[in-house]
């Protein structure tokens, strides 16, 4: 699909019209509707309705809208100011498919830009794209997650497990014990299911580790988080360790391709990474 179909298509959605979109572009407005339709055969939708009131984007197209910006954005930085970027500066992407190892993803790239100079870094964490196949179509050199890949085409590393504690608030220690599930895979769940059957209210399915925390935090409530992100709030006493509940030992795997360029510079930081300072 042409760069230019996007930018017709955010043309008529600003000024409203094809005809008014293809003065702006100075081209036809057959060739206004033909990129249009490029688009609309690609995705299956209509982007636009036309009545007596004009042209207005469709429900998908209003959804569609800000992907396109954002592709536009993107061509522009990978047509215009990386050609201008040192070359000599190697490209990096990086992945993990949980938001509970945000904050562990950024750490590894740092550490990266420490052993190898400054990199033309790509992050990316994702909660529904498969992370191992990423890897082994070159969408991502290497990538954090929390399944053992089984996948031929990638190699990984074992790294030491994320520790998640059960800690709660005061609601939820008089009985206002709702309980936050972060649905972080099959080693989580089971590992949760009996916590989750002894709360009191709802269970809430947060994928997203920060959102859930700050929802405890204002909403009360009890759940599994990382040691490091639960450390202040249990010093500052906004939240408590479930007596005798043990910590969950999250399962962590590096992902990397035998044949990917920074091959043997992944292997390098692993040793830093395993340092427990």
């Amino acid at each position: 699909m042409q760069i230019k179909a996007f930018e017709t298509f955010l043309c008529v959605a600003e000024t409203g019209g094809f005809h008014a979109a293809a003065r702006k572009l100075n081209v036809t407005q057959t060739a206004v509707s033909a990129r249009i339709r490029q688009i609309e055969d690609a995705t299956g939708k209509p982007l636009f309705t036309r009545g007596a009131g004009g042209t207005a984007l469709t429900d998908f197209g209003r959804q569609f809208r800000p992907y396109a910006e954002q592709m536009l954005s993107l061509w522009s930085y990978a047509s215009t100011d990386l050609p201008t970027q040192n070359q000599n500066r190697p490209a990096l992407r990086l992945g993990a498919q949980l938001s509970v190892w945000d904050p562990l993803l950024v750490d590894l790239a740092i550490r990266f830009e420490q052993h190898l100079g400054q990199l033309l870094l790509t992050l990316n964490y994702d909660h529904d794209l498969d992370m191992v196949d990423a890897v082994a179509t070159h969408v991502l050199d290497a990538a954090l997650t929390h399944e053992k890949p089984s996948d031929r085409r990638v190699m990984f590393e074992t790294l030491p497990p994320e520790r998640l504690v059960l800690v709660e608030t005061a609601e939820a220690m008089v009985g206002n014990s709702v309980f936050v599930n972060l649905e972080l895979g099959a080693a989580y769940q089971d590992h949760v299911r009996t916590t989750a059957r002894k709360a009191e209210g709802q269970t809430v399915f947060l994928g997203n580790c920060m959102m859930a925390l700050r929802y405890v935090l204002k909403r009360g409530g009890r759940g599994f988080f990382p040691a490091y992100l639960a450390a202040e709030h249990i010093r500052s006493g906004a939240l408590v360790r479930v007596a005798q509940s043990p910590d969950l030992m999250l399962p962590l795997y590096l992902v990397t391709r035998p044949d990917s360029a920074a091959f043997e510079d992944i292997l390098d930081c692993l040793q830093v990474l395993r340092d427990p300072a």
